[in-house]
């Protein structure tokens, strides 16, 4: 089945399989604007029980394609170190951006997760030995400059510190990605990852859960729910855009998800971003295109060459 899936994305044109690419891409980044709505609209439950039943959900139905799909639950020994980091960072960044969502604008929310490129340039430095070029370091400096406006770290503002949480949910989520790109390079099936992360979060959260349980209503069962089924819309829509494209032709339109999440945050809970939100959006937007456009260009002058 996979090889099938694998040899018709081959057979199809570039710009067909990029179309695709950002097609997909659009759809992940509306299905993770619609789960920051649904764990916001969940109301006033501990981060670790939103973080389980969200992820629980995933566990299930990733955990039912492999079985499906006959993938092997077993990971390889060599492996192991990899998917625990990437599980833990992973599980701490889900942790921040959920405790940041219930307590900032969702657009906010959704703009600090998307540092993590950033950070995930940083780590490749030190986890992949990867050597960033000068436009990587300016635009990681220009997109802290952005995060910087949409914090506001003042004494006065109370917003402060939810902010700076989710500032650690993109360094948390970049972490991850870095650890995700490593498996990858191994040649780790994404399901395989998508589920041991789910499964280890759901272990993680559990005892708190048991600590310091609220129970749920039926509307807060149902929103929960619905994070967890808009969850695995972005994971499977992540995961088939980067198979039809690579991640510097299409990784701009992700930040689709901010405008998508603004949109929500207006309509649901008429929440507006202040200026200072909106001049950090554009920086951060600004750096994300602007290392896109020369990774672009990059990979032309390196096809020009080779031919």
């Amino acid at each position: 089945m996979k090889d099938k899936e694998n040899s018709s994305v081959k057979g199809e044109s570039q710009s067909v399989r990029r179309l695709k690419g950002i097609g997909f891409i659009l759809l992940a980044a509306f299905g993770f604007s619609l789960m920051t709505t649904f764990v916001k609209l969940s109301g006033d439950l501990p981060t670790f029980e939103k973080a389980f039943f969200r992820n629980f959900v995933a566990m299930v139905v990733f955990g039912i394609i492999m079985i499906k799909q006959h993938i092997s639950f077993i990971p390889e020994k060599k492996n192991v170190p990899d998917l625990f980091c990437r599980s833990f960072f992973g599980t701490l960044g889900l942790l921040c951006n959920f405790y940041a969502i219930d307590r900032l604008n969702i657009a906010d929310a959704n703009m600090l997760n998307k540092m993590s490129p950033f950070f995930a340039v940083i780590f490749s430095i030190i986890i992949l030995k990867e050597k960033p070029k000068l436009v990587q370091i300016i635009g990681v400096i220009t997109a802290f400059v952005g995060s910087a406006f949409i914090i506001k770290p003042t004494g006065s503002n109370i917003q402060a510190f939810p902010a700076f949480m989710g500032l650690l949910g993109g360094l948390g989520a970049g972490i991850a990605y870095t650890f995700v790109r490593k498996l990858g390079l191994k040649g780790v099936n994404g399901k395989v990852i998508i589920f041991y992360f789910s499964a280890f979060s759901c272990v993680l959260c559990l005892p708190f859960i048991i600590w310091k349980h609220e129970f749920m209503s039926l509307n807060q069962c149902l929103f929960l729910l619905l994070a967890g089924i808009s969850a695995c819309i972005g994971q499977t829509g992540i995961t088939k855009a980067y198979m039809y494209a690579p991640a510097k032709e299409i990784s701009v339109y992700d930040y689709t998800q901010v405008f998508f999440a603004a949109i929500l945050g207006f309509f649901i809970f008429d929440e507006i971003p202040d200026k200072f939100s909106f001049i950090g959006y554009f920086l951060i937007i600004s750096a994300g295109v602007s290392m896109f456009l020369y990774n672009r260009r990059l990979d032309r002058k390196t096809q020009l060459s080779s031919d």
